[in-house]
């Protein structure tokens, strides 16, 4: 039961108030003396340290430790048995103790770390427990060859920080205090080794390992890339709406349309008589970033949407409903009902009249957004439904853009995965894009040509930064944990012990 004092003598056990003593006291054998390390078996006295144990084998723990005296008088006349393996210098608990508060606090630092100790048995407060965390050594990891390199916010918007950590296996290298790029390129020097570096992109860190790793291997984050693709497809969705929108249903006209149509005509009135966008904000008490976007609009039937619906259970009978409507448009919605029912309907009458009247049986398809039909184009085709797939067939078959737009994406979405000939595939695509109308992609191309040879390596080596995004997302539960508490030192420590 109490394997951890294995190196004493038990002399007794007592069971207190919510406690049990253990009394040990250590064996009569020769020890070291601190200073000179010559041993001695001649006892000065004895003193008791109290120490506290785990809880599974009780506490407090008494131990009866012994007071020597060394036969040199050069050294020190007299000095406290050291207690080997159950207790460190100057502490209050045990070794396998401190272990223990050590595993705890390792995840939940501070008071949330007090909290569960307590529930533990184990009674210490949240300032301890800190010290306890400081006190865990940070492993020293050798420089690895392939390193990935991110920031993350200490204080969002006004401070960052540098996470570098092993891309291979994500193992937490370093973390710096901030992301300038001559904080990189220090660190770089000073840790020779590194052939690889995954990165976004982040022109600072580029210019860093420019400087500091010549021969080094920049790689762009795949994602990153996918990711400003997708920006760039929305834009062009978006600039598009006019074309495509004519292939869904006209939306339904109602008060939120009046308001919109109405607005739209009041923005280009004023601006017609040539008055500035902010005066127009400050006359019609709108926000400016919303006259921006009315002034930008051509046509007010762009800006129109049909409300978005959820499915719901009468989806799947609309074909009927439909038919039936058209065959007697007097048909009441109690016989519709009726009729439905039978055919497995199991949803009430009033989301039936609801349905209903909201149009929603005679529209073929609804009206979506351009970020919904951004995403139907990004989205793998095996993963979309049959409606879906309509949608951007009717979309992309509205104008020539569209459609070279959708090849396009499905061209670089090929690229995602590494293959050593993509760096040619990609200038290829880089031409395609740039023979289309489609300006806002052109800008993405000419953000690939500005980092070229990053691109080209994300797309035909199998490196990337998902390790150190997902230490960014570990990073913002730590901060999440000690907010307004933790100072860089020990955030530090803590990502490090991850």
């Amino acid at each position: 039961m109490f394997s951890g004092l294995s190196s004493l003598l038990i002399e007794g056990v007592e069971a207190g108030a919510g406690t049990i003593e253990v009394r040990a006291s250590t064996l009569s054998e020769p020890v070291a003396c601190p200073e000179c390390a010559v041993e001695t078996a001649r006892v000065y006295g004895y003193v008791e340290r109290r120490v506290a144990d785990v809880p599974v084998d009780g506490r407090p723990v008494v131990v009866r430790a012994r007071r020597m005296r060394c036969p040199r008088l050069a050294s020190r006349q007299t000095f406290r048995e050291h207690l080997a393996g159950v207790v460190e210098r100057y502490q209050r608990r045990t070794t396998r103790l401190a272990a223990q508060v050590g595993r705890v606090v390792r995840e939940l630092a501070g008071r949330a770390g007090a909290r569960v100790l307590a529930g533990l048995g184990v009674t210490l407060s949240r300032q301890t427990a800190l010290r306890a965390l400081l006190r865990l050594p940070v492993p020293v990891r050798p420089v690895p060859p392939v390193i990935g390199v991110d920031d993350f916010a200490l204080r969002k918007r006004q401070r960052y920080a540098t996470v570098i950590i092993n891309a291979e296996t994500g193992e937490r290298v370093d973390v710096l205090a901030d992301r300038a790029a001559d904080t990189l390129e220090t660190w770089l020097r000073d840790h020779r080794g590194v052939q690889v570096v995954c990165r976004d992109g982040s022109g600072a860190y580029a210019e860093a390992i420019r400087r500091a790793l010549p021969n080094a291997v920049q790689v762009a984050d795949r994602w990153h890339l996918w990711h400003n693709l997708a920006e760039a497809v929305l834009k062009e969705v978006a600039a598009h709406s006019a074309c495509w929108g004519k292939t869904g249903p006209p939306p339904r006209e109602g008060k939120r349309a009046a308001t919109t149509r109405e607005r739209w005509q009041q923005i280009h009135d004023l601006l017609d008589r040539g008055v500035g966008l902010l005066e127009i904000s400050r006359r019609l008490n709108l926000a400016l970033n919303t006259v921006k976007r009315y002034a930008r609009i051509d046509q007010p039937e762009r800006l129109v949407r049909a409300p978005q619906y959820r499915p719901t259970l009468v989806d799947p009978f609309r074909d009927y409903l439909r038919r039936r409507r058209e065959e007697d448009p007097a048909v009441p919605v109690l016989q519709l009902l009726h009729e439905i029912t039978e055919l497995g309907y199991t949803g009430s009458q009033n989301l039936l009249y609801r349905y209903i009247t909201q149009g929603r049986v005679e529209s073929d398809r609804p009206a979506i957004s351009p970020k919904r039909l951004t995403r139907y184009l990004l989205t793998h085709p095996e993963l979309l439904r049959e409606n879906q797939r309509e949608r951007i067939d009717a979309a992309t078959g509205a104008c020539a853009e569209m459609t070279g737009l959708a090849a396009l994406i499905s061209d670089f979405a090929g690229l995602l995965t590494p293959d050593p000939g993509n760096d040619e595939r990609l200038t290829v695509w880089i031409d395609q894009a740039r023979a289309e109308d489609l300006p806002h992609l052109h800008a993405f191309t000419r953000g690939l040509e500005l980092d070229r040879h990053a691109a080209d390596a994300a797309l035909t080596q199998p490196f990337h930064n998902g390790r150190t995004e997902g230490v960014n997302t570990k990073t913002k539960l730590i901060k999440r944990q000690m907010y307004g508490r933790a100072g860089f030192h020990l955030l530090r420590h803590r990502i490090l012990l991850g």
